[in-house]
């Protein structure tokens, strides 16, 4: 079961809905390997205590995260990350190379309006580089 001693991080402060927050902060443990495949994560009852948020809002984002193959519940077992079923580096759009070419025009689209919106607050691309270095190596 996911450690919580370091709880998903979620601020009910910030405007994002907390339903939001958890789900890319699920996402986010799983990308950075905080998270594992096979590993079970807390009941929503008790990551709700844990973040003091409703139940409800944990139980409709593992419901999400399940339906979008993320999540798989086992009944009476638990909520585990859901094994890939695809193929390392593959997109899911098939293998091959138009389906690489099709991934990596998505992420293009993605950095290009990730860079474009902090350029906006002021940021510079060296400092974004820097600073999702030390959000990756703080997850790993």
């Amino acid at each position: 079961m996911v450690n919580m001693a370091q709880p998903f991080n979620i601020d009910a402060r910030h405007p994002t809905p907390l339903y939001a927050q958890l789900e890319r902060a699920i996402r986010f443990a799983i990308v950075t390997g905080r998270l594992a495949v096979g590993d079970r994560l807390p009941t929503v009852r008790q990551l709700a205590v844990d973040l003091r948020i409703n139940a409800n809002t944990v139980a409709r984002v593992y419901a999400e995260l399940e339906r979008a193959g993320v999540l798989e519940t086992r009944r009476g077992v638990g909520t585990f990350v859901r094994t890939s079923d695809v193929p390392q580096g593959a997109g899911a759009t098939g293998g091959g190379r138009r389906g690489a070419s099709e991934r990596e025009r998505k992420l293009r689209g993605l950095a290009e309006r990730f860079l474009a919106d902090a350029h906006a607050l002021g940021f510079s691309p060296a400092e974004v580089l820097e600073h999702l270095r030390d959000v990756v190596e703080e997850g790993a």
